[in-house]
């Protein structure tokens, strides 16, 4: 067994949900082959060793390709990334942008921009990291990334369906279960487990299956590609070889493709994003990175 994975038996479970949004829906049930999973996600100090060993360059370390974005000023592609900044009060919802910024000088070695580091943050989520980071390092380790169907699957542990990875109730008995967003979202964070951004892997409970930080903490990449929703999905579409590191040769990413990120993080709220739930799923363009987005590598047997 390789070093800090944890090994998910075959099953079937049902996947997605018709209780909340769009995207989840319809819950079916799915069949799938047994892996391996890391056991969290991906650490700074981790990514720190395949970036000393490899000397690889990030995507918001790179000067972004002018020929992607035809009707950019060419002075505007820089180096950077979104990240999350705190409003000073209440704001309507109905836009991102009120709390993310794009951040010259954001990657994954300062993580909120110019002047900050990774002191104190080794064993934390390294964020900041585009799926083509994440295949890299995957590539590098000699593992994949999950496709949506394992990385829902792995989440539920073999629980049936229950409205929290961990059953129905958001806190059992006022127990802080993961990493989320406490307060009103995005300026009240009223912060019960002493955390204000990404936290240390491992610092809530772990599943049945012994994976820790499957909700909360930071986003998560899977190699599925988007779609609106389960309607036209099976078990039968997984295609594995979008996972495969050589996906990039074979298949070349362009900008505007996009690809499924699970798990929630520490800014999903419930008056905002109740997404730190099994079934949840967004879209994320493949070149994009932000300071709540990471990966975890599977290996199939």
């Amino acid at each position: 067994m390789p070093k800090n994975m944890v090994r998910i038996p075959p099953g079937t479970f049902v996947m997605g949900s018709d209780d909340f949004y769009a995207e989840e829906r319809p819950a079916h049930e799915v069949a799938v082959g047994g892996f391996l999973m890391d056991e969290h996600p991906v650490t700074n100090a981790e990514f720190r060793r395949f970036v000393k060993d490899t000397g690889y360059q990030t995507t918001a370390e790179q000067r972004p390709d002018p020929a992607d974005f035809p009707d950019a000023d060419p002075a505007d592609l820089i180096p950077g990334s979104l990240v999350f900044r705190a409003t000073s009060g209440p704001v309507p919802l109905d836009d991102w942008q009120r709390w993310w910024r794009w951040t010259p000088g954001a990657n994954w070695r300062t993580p909120t921009g110019p002047g900050s580091n990774l002191h104190g943050l080794e064993r934390h989520p390294v964020v900041h990291v585009s799926y083509e980071d994440a295949l890299a390092y995957a590539d590098w380790s000699g593992k994949q990334l999950a496709d949506e169907v394992e990385w829902e699957f792995a989440a539920r542990a073999g629980r049936a369906p229950t409205t929290y990875a961990w059953g129905e109730q958001f806190m059992p008995r006022g127990k802080v279960m993961a990493n989320t967003w406490h307060g009103r979202f995005p300026w009240e964070n009223a912060d019960p487990h002493g955390v204000e951004r990404t936290s240390p892997v491992g610092r809530y409970p772990p599943n049945g299956w012994g994976l820790v930080d499957m909700m909360g903490n930071v986003w998560e990449w899977t190699c599925s590609p988007w779609s609106h929703d389960h309607a036209h999905r099976s078990d039968s579409h997984v295609d594995h070889a979008c996972c495969a590191p050589s996906a990039t040769a074979e298949r070349p990413l362009h900008e505007e493709d996009r690809r499924v990120m699970k798990g929630g993080s520490h800014l999903c709220a419930p008056s905002y994003c109740l997404r730190y739930r099994p079934p949840a799923r967004q879209g994320q363009q493949v070149r994009s990175s932000t300071s709540h987005l990471g990966f975890r590598c599977v290996i199939r047997e």
